[in-house]
């Protein structure tokens, strides 16, 4: 994760809770002074976005210390301490709750790809791939996340690599065609990966030579024959509505990696607390 990745969106987090008169109910309520919380887990699970979470405290107030117990990737416990926050106490209430959101979300996509990827290794040598399906500015973090849960990244966006997928089949009349096409335009400079509906376009896609093929909405049986039939001249990727009861079987018939929309798009957040501990009266 890097910097840039959540910046702007710290920011904006920031400006949409405190406005421009700042948290007025601790304004009125905390004492000036210094404290310490501690960061608390809630359930079992995995941990993503510790960055973040500190990046908030020490953008409201820069001598905040944040020191994690845990890295990112970790495995979560019900109860467990994960991090101490120690520094002004107005600083820590101010940013509690935007830390915790970034924290919650993330940690909860970390925890669905964990629970996904130990499935599809049970049953076969799928890995879990991410999609586009992400929140709209949260790419880059929700993609980090997936990958602290053990999944991968498919593309980034629609800028790194070629996906043929229905419409553009349909646009340009067959797979040869779309292929065709790409290729006149971008020769070889792209990964080429097709979306295949049927056996048929299965067919085209490996006569037309590209990279990686995508099976659509398969049953396991079906699923199972393709990979067959691709026989490992390249790698083969399971999508559609991909989820707990699909998985299992989907990594049994043989693909090599199984897409799941639902890492990012519909999202159950982690549940943390943040619970001040210190009594210090230590003047700011």
């Amino acid at each position: 994760m890097q910097e840039s990745d959540y910046r702007a969106l710290l920011e904006l987090a920031l400006r949409e809770d405190l406005g421009d008169l700042g948290d007025i109910t601790t304004e009125a309520v905390a004492p000036r002074g210094t404290g310490r919380a501690v960061l608390l887990s809630k359930d079992t699970g995995v941990l993503a976005g510790a960055e973040v979470f500190a990046a908030v405290f020490r953008t409201i107030d820069p001598s905040t210390r944040v020191a994690f117990l845990l890295q990112d990737g970790a495995a979560l416990a019900r109860g467990q301490r994960v991090a101490e926050v120690s520094g002004s106490r107005r600083a820590i209430l101010c940013g509690e709750r935007t830390a915790l959101n970034f924290l919650s979300f993330l940690s909860g996509i970390a925890t669905s790809a964990s629970v996904l990827v130990d499935q599809a290794a049970a049953s076969g040598h799928a890995l879990i791939l991410d999609t586009r399906k992400t929140l709209p500015g949260w790419r880059a973090l929700s993609k980090y996340a997936v990958t602290a849960g053990g999944g991968k990244n498919h593309r980034q966006g629609l800028y790194d690599m070629v996906l043929i997928k229905d419409n553009h089949v349909d646009a340009a009349g067959s797979v040869t065609e779309a292929v065709r096409r790409v290729r006149t335009r971008w020769g070889s400079r792209f990964r080429i990966e097709v979306e295949c509906r049927s056996a048929a376009e299965v067919d085209e896609a490996l006569a037309a030579g590209v990279d990686m093929i995508m099976l659509d909405n398969m049953p396991p049986a079906d699923m199972a024959r393709e990979v067959g039939k691709v026989g490992g001249r390249l790698p083969v990727e399971a999508s559609g509505n991909m989820g707990p009861e699909r998985i299992p079987a989907a990594s049994a018939a043989g693909v090599d990696f199984i897409s799941v929309g639902a890492l990012t798009h519909s999202v159950r957040s982690f549940d943390f607390s943040l619970k001040l501990e210190a009594t210090e009266d230590t003047a700011e």
